[in-house]
C-alpha cells in the first residue's frame, strides 16, 4: 500500500468534470496503510470513508478508474501472506454496504478453496526477498509481452560499486535509445540486440534484447575478458531464462 508523504489531510481536492456531480469535491486518500485493520471475515476495514448512514457498518472504500470512467468498490482480502485486491464496479451492486457484504461472501464461499491452495502454493515457492538471487550475478530481467519483471534483491543490488551502477545506466539508456531508432525505421519486427559496456572498476555490463524480454546484467567478478563475461551470460540465460537470450 501506498505511504503519503503527510498523513495530517485525510482529503485532497479533486476535480471530476465527467462526473454529473459537483465539479469539486472533497476525496479520502484511499491507500494509508496504517489506517487500515483486519476484520473477522479477512477482509480489511478502514473508517477513512465513515460509517453508512444509520449504522455503524464503516463504508467501502471506492476509486476511480481514469482510463474507463468507473466507480469501483475496493475489496482487499488477506490470508497469511496472501492479499488480494477485489474492484466491483458500483452500478453493478445494488443496495449499497448490504450488496457489498453479499458479494464478498459470495467471492469466499466460491473462491475460499482455490484462496487456501494459491497462499499454500506461494509460500512454499516463495523463498523471502532473496528468492531470485543468483549467487555471482547482478541482473534485472524484463518481459514486455507478459509485463512481468524479474530481478537481483535490492540486498544484493546494494553491493555493487557505484562505477558499476553508473555503467549501468549508461547502458540503459543506449538501449532505449536504440529502440528508438527501430521504432523511427519504422521496423514492424523486433532486431536482437546485445551491448557491452567496461566499467571504470572493469566489472561488465551487459544487455541482450530479444523477442520482447530484455535481460540487464552486471558481472564484476568476471572482469578477466569480454569472451569469459559472455560465456557467463550464456549459462544464465540457459539456466533461468530457457534459452532465450542465448546466441545459438
Amino acid at each position: 500500500m501506498a505511504h503519503p508523504s503527510s498523513m495530517s489531510e485525510s482529503f485532497y481536492g479533486s476535480s471530476d468534470i465527467s462526473s454529473g456531480e459537483d465539479n469539486h469535491h472533497h476525496v479520502v486518500r484511499p491507500l494509508q496503510s496504517d489506517k487500515w485493520t483486519k476484520g473477522k471475515d479477512g477482509y480489511l476495514v478502514t473508517d477513512l470513508w465513515g460509517a453508512e448512514v444509520g449504522t455503524w457498518v464503516f463504508a467501502t472504500p471506492t476509486v476511480w478508474l481514469q482510463q474507463t470512467g468507473e466507480k469501483m468498490y475496493l475489496c482487499v482480502y488477506q490470508h497469511r501472506s496472501l492479499t488480494l485486491m477485489l474492484l466491483i464496479p458500483v452500478s453493478s451492486v445494488p443496495n449499497g454496504e448490504q450488496g457489498v457484504s453479499a458479494v464478498r461472501q459470495q467471492v469466499l464461499e466460491n473462491a475460499s478453496l482455490k484462496i487456501l491452495k494459491v497462499e499454500e502454493k506461494l509460500s512454499k515457492g516463495w523463498g523471502g526477498e532473496n528468492a531470485y538471487h543468483v549467487s555471482g550475478y547482478r541482473y534485472l530481467l524484463v518481459d514486455r509481452g507478459r509485463n512481468v519483471s524479474r530481478a537481483s534483491p535490492a540486498t544484493k543490488v546494494t553491493t555493487l560499486t557505484k562505477e558499476s551502477l553508473l555503467a549501468m545506466n549508461k547502458l540503459r539508456q543506449e538501449v532505449e535509445l536504440e529502440k528508438s531508432r527501430a521504432k523511427l525505421d519504422s521496423c514492424d519486427c523486433e532486431k536482437d540486440l546485445e551491448m557491452c559496456i567496461r566499467a571504470k572498476n572493469n566489472a561488465w555490463v551487459i544487455s541482450r534484447v530479444t523477442r520482447g524480454k530484455e535481460l540487464y546484467m552486471v558481472l564484476e567478478k568476471a572482469n578477466e575478458t569480454l569472451l569469459y563475461a559472455s560465456d557467463a551470460v550464456e549459462k544464465f540465460s540457459d539456466r533461468y531464462c530457457d534459452g532465450t537470450f542465448s546466441l545459438d
